[in-house]
């Protein structure tokens, strides 16, 4: 896989794991949900995302 799909599927997992803990656990965790949400329209625009640098500090491919 790529960099690009990696990032999508850690960003999707990330999501729905702080939304069931947001839920269940404390709602503080929304926060970091929004977080998440605003780094990838952020990454939009910019293209670039910390994830993507973590991603390719460990191999992925571009």
């Amino acid at each position: 896989m790529t960099v690009d799909r990696y990032l999508r599927m850690i960003a999707g997992l990330i999501v729905l794991l702080t939304l069931a803990l947001g839920h269940y656990v404390n709602p503080n965790w929304y926060y970091f949900t929004a977080f998440v949400g605003l780094n990838l329209f952020q990454s939009a625009f910019t293209n670039w995302c910390p994830m993507m640098s973590i991603l390719r500090k460990i191999g992925v491919k571009g």
